[in-house]
């Protein structure tokens, strides 16, 4: 008895030692956790951004990048004349994973939304000021770009990136 109670002792103390601590949203971390942190991030950009080229390779549609770091599949897109803040702009978008899996069975659409309020994946935020009435675009979107690190907490996991079919109406 003696035995199982000093290993279990041992076992408590030798997990308790491994145990990462993670801040609460909105906390306060350390500065080594947010070196780990940005280390983290930047490594993960760099392994997305590879997968996401070589599946382009693999594709029919040219794709081309953008100043905000993901693809759409229109030349010189955000060159484009930006909308204006104030105009509100209704849309709808499909989600795929890089297998083209929908990851939603009904598109998700807004209407009269007005920029700088949106609860959006940012790179759609972005796209919408500079897509033109009715036109159909593909965005190739980076997961720092789209869920992040908490994913959209129903279908869509951490770190994912998307394949984001968004349509101006």
């Amino acid at each position: 008895m003696k035995k199982i109670l000093l290993l279990s002792i041992l076992a408590c103390i030798g997990c308790k030692r491994n145990t990462t601590v993670y801040a609460p949203v909105g906390g306060i971390l350390s500065q080594s956790d947010l070196k780990t942190s940005k280390e983290r991030t930047k490594n993960l950009n760099i392994m997305e951004r590879k997968q996401i080229e070589d599946w382009m390779k693999s594709q029919k549609t040219q794709f081309y990048p953008t100043k905000l770091n993901y693809w759409v599949d229109v030349n010189g897109f955000d060159e484009r004349q930006k909308q204006l803040d104030d105009a509100p702009v209704s849309y709808s978008y499909e989600l795929y994973d890089f297998d083209m899996t929908k990851i939603y069975d009904k598109p998700l659409a807004r209407q009269n939304a007005r920029f700088g309020h949106f609860d959006e994946i940012k790179a759609v935020e972005n796209a919408l000021r500079y897509i033109k009435a009715g036109e159909e675009i593909t965005l190739l979107v980076p997961s720092s770009l789209a869920y992040g690190t908490f994913g959209d907490q129903n279908k869509i996991d951490n770190d994912v990136p998307l394949i984001i079919k968004l349509k101006l109406i």
